[in-house]
């Protein structure tokens, strides 16, 4: 009898407590749903659009006048929406293509491409081959005044010029190791570049093959008009403090990217839409309770390295760094044309960014949002200061990604809206007041290799 009562005892205090647990939880999914809705509420993909409009009107190459006015486009904004914010230059090196290049052999004319950084000069000589332009491939020939022909693969463009430059050579032809032009950077300025251009396999393939039966081709090299300098350009910045000064996290979460483009594209979906969601989404929290610090940030020269992120990320103190729990990077988030929400993290690991933003996608659209291992924006260099971050972006890129043709028309209002409300309901699930969720510790400070947005660099 006794086993009885303390059995009917035992079940009536788990039901009791199950009882609770449940109504608990049903509370708090309450609360986390009431909270959410003000997130979704306020967030209209209208506005992001129409500030998508003002920024794509024409290009926004770094250091030029119209990444400037795009900046400040951004700072006043923020402004107008109540934040102190701040219009923050840094100065890089620059390069303004060739106005013009061509290149001959033996009287024929070919249809090369240029590289980025690569210098001007007017070289006739005879062509040599150089294979891949390593320094084991060229230590053993005779490329003094000559022009190397080089194939693409194994090192760098900027390598394979340096080590033809090294040994004498006076100008670098580099073919292509696969089918389509070659088109390419050499991934920075430097003083000992030499006149380098760019061929197709073809027609790589039918100069290799003249000096291999030895008839010692002559070819002439002539670029003009590419321009090196010193340059500024801009990032953007507005802090939302914690609403509660003594009972706030401590913590920071960045929202960001980049505000320039390429030359030649109006940049709509790259990364104007990305700009103007930024934009949105600090309009959305300006009014909303948070118990942490919330950072919106437009970066410049992002096509040109990913140098705002960069100078950003150098400027914060250690005590910054620990404190960031988290960065969203908005890229390319808009395009009609390209393919699915995708999040890309620099090592191909989950952090407390995606993990936040898988939570909320499957809160609104019934399943997570996948994420992959991805460099090549501006979370990169987050990444590589070991906070947590990641890249949301659409997957396959649409076939205008960095043309003339990426412009307002491409862009998808429904798109806008869904990652709009999956990074906002995310940020908000981080640092509504209410929030009960556990933060992710940070991984480990790695270094990851800065991949070129728009061009390969071998």
């Amino acid at each position: 009898m006794k086993k009885t009562v303390i059995s009917l005892a035992v079940a009536t205090s788990l039901t009791l407590s199950f009882t609770s647990v449940q109504a608990s939880t049903s509370a708090n999914a309450s609360q986390h749903q009431s909270s959410e809705q003000k997130v979704l509420k306020k967030i209209n993909a209208e506005k992001i659009y129409q500030d998508i409009a003002y920024l794509s009107k024409k290009p926004r190459v770094a250091g030029t006048e119209a990444e400037r006015e795009a900046a400040t486009f951004v700072q006043k904004r923020l402004s107008k929406l109540g934040y102190e914010s701040a219009v923050e230059p840094f100065t890089f090196t620059g390069y303004t293509p060739a106005a013009s290049f061509s290149l001959s052999v033996n009287g024929t004319s070919y249809s090369p491409t240029t590289f980025t950084y690569s210098t001007n000069g007017n070289v006739t000589a005879e062509i040599v081959d150089g294979g891949l332009g390593t320094k084991d491939n060229l230590a053993n020939k005779d490329v003094t005044g000559k022009i190397v022909l080089v194939q693409r693969g194994t090192i760098t463009f900027g390598e394979k010029v340096l080590n033809a430059a090294e040994k004498g050579a006076a100008a670098v032809i580099i073919f292509n190791n696969t089918d389509g032009e070659l088109n390419g950077t050499l991934g920075g300025a430097n003083d000992n570049y030499i006149p380098s251009l760019a061929v197709t396999k073809e027609e790589g393939d039918k100069v290799l093959t003249s000096i291999q039966k030895g008839e010692k081709p002559s070819g002439t090299v002539k670029i003009e008009g590419a321009v090196v300098s010193e340059r500024t350009s801009y990032n953007v910045t507005a802090t939302k403090p914690s609403t509660f000064k003594k009972k706030g996290t401590n913590d920071i979460i960045v929202v960001g990217a980049h505000h320039d483009s390429v030359a030649g594209a109006p940049g709509a979906n790259d990364d104007a839409s990305g700009t103007a969601m930024v934009l949105e989404l600090a309009r959305v929290f300006k009014t909303l309770p948070t118990d942490t610090e919330l950072r919106f940030v437009t970066f410049g020269a992002e096509e040109v390295g990913l140098l705002g992120s960069e100078h950003y990320v150098s400027e914060l103190s250690e005590d910054e760094k620990n404190r960031i729990v988290g960065m969203f990077n908005l890229d390319m988030v808009g395009s009609q044309d390209a393919g699915d929400l995708v999040m890309n993290t620099a090592d191909g690991t989950p952090n407390l960014v995606t993990e936040l933003a898988q939570a909320s996608s499957t809160r609104l659209n019934g399943a997570p949002t996948p994420f992959q291992a991805g460099g090549r924006s501006d979370h990169v260099p987050f990444a590589e200061a070991g906070i947590p971050a990641a890249l949301f972006i659409h997957s396959p890129s649409e076939p205008w990604y960095h043309t003339p043709e990426d412009n307002l028309d491409k862009i998808s209002k429904e798109k806008l809206q869904d990652v709009a409300e999956i990074v906002g309901t995310a940020i908000y699930d981080r640092s509504r007041p209410d929030q009960q969720g556990s933060s992710v510790k940070k991984k480990a400070t790695f270094k990851a290799p800065h991949l070129y947005h728009e061009q390969d660099v071998k």
